[in-house]
């Protein structure tokens, strides 16, 4: 069971998250998952740098391995220009780089004009694009013309000696199909053993990562109200948060989440006893790593303390 630490791109700027993965190695966490948004998802996180240059940041300040968390290789981005991308955060990383990837959300993809496909067509897509990213990593030329992206006498020449694992996002039953037959593992976000356990039948028993949120705060009062403030489209239901295409539609749909119901869904405050519960219902959802990012900015009191008593708690429940 490897225990990581998830690095929000929305709420942090390049500095605090280089700092963070530094605090985080130093107090036992085992691996790093950051996300990749053009977009907070709203105006009170602030911040969206380039997960590619914060990669490149992170090689050079710390060891851990990373994955995104996840990267959409389909509309605001060519699966040609994240393969380049991936191969190169693989190099600076000596091989401890997984691309996670996922269907996206309107949120960042629709930022280039392009229109917002349907579920379907974006399965259909990512599928294509995987394919194509696989065949780039190969290492020759390439010129093909699939149905939704072609490329001409293409060829990566920057790649690491093996090719990085590819984990697929899923939230329900079509999306975990889809991660089972076209990746190397499952990238999650609830401890839902149902979809762990439909995802490891169908791959064969591939690999799954879980992610979870905890704001850590002198009081639980003050986490909770962080949280809902910060986070509190985690609360909407069904798939707004894949459809909905600008942070001003967030933060109208997030008027209608409450603090109370914020209260009963977070980890939040300085009792370690939530924080080591949440990792552990990770760990019985099937999970084999699970990584937890802070909300607000008591991110360092956090990582220290989660260093010194969650994650030996956590370890000594599973014994590793």
């Amino acid at each position: 069971m490897r225990i990581g630490y998830f690095l929000s791109t929305e709420e942090y700027g390049p500095a605090e998250l280089v700092e963070q993965a530094v605090l985080a190695e130093q107090a036992g966490f085992e691996a790093l998952w950051i996300s990749d948004h053009f977009h907070p998802w709203n105006d009170q996180q602030g911040q969206s740098p380039l997960v590619w240059g914060i990669i490149g940041a992170l090689s050079q300040a710390c060891s851990l391995p990373v994955t995104t968390a996840v990267t959409c290789p389909t509309v605001r981005m060519h699966p040609a220009v994240v393969a380049q991308a991936a191969a190169t955060a693989a190099v600076q990383l000596g091989g401890r780089f997984t691309l996670g990837v996922g269907t996206g959300e309107a949120l960042n993809e629709h930022v280039l004009g392009d229109a917002w496909p349907s579920w379907d067509v974006r399965a259909e897509m990512l599928e294509e694009a995987v394919a194509l990213i696989r065949r780039l990593w190969e290492g020759d030329f390439v010129t093909t013309r699939g149905r939704h992206y072609a490329v001409e006498n293409a060829r990566i020449y920057t790649l690491p000696e093996e090719p990085p694992s590819i984990y697929v996002s899923g939230f329900g039953p079509k999306s975990t199909d889809l991660a089972a037959r076209i990746g190397d593992g499952f990238v999650g976000t609830s401890p839902s053993p149902d979809l762990v356990q439909r995802f490891k039948e169908a791959s064969g028993g591939l690999p799954a990562q879980g992610g979870c949120k905890a704001a850590w705060a002198p009081t639980r009062e003050e986490g909770v109200d962080l949280a809902w403030r910060l986070w509190p489209h985690a609360g909407l239901p069904g798939e707004l948060a894949q459809v909905l295409p600008s942070v001003r539609h967030f933060e109208q749909a997030t008027e209608l989440v409450t603090r109370e119901s914020t209260s009963e869904s977070t980890v939040a405050g300085p009792d370690v006893g939530p924080h080591v519960q949440q990792l552990l219902d990770y760990v019985a959802a099937g999970y084999d790593e699970v990584y937890v990012a802070n909300m607000g900015p008591h991110y360092a009191d956090m990582i220290r303390a989660y260093g010194a008593e969650v994650l030996p708690k956590v370890r000594s429940e599973v014994g590793g």
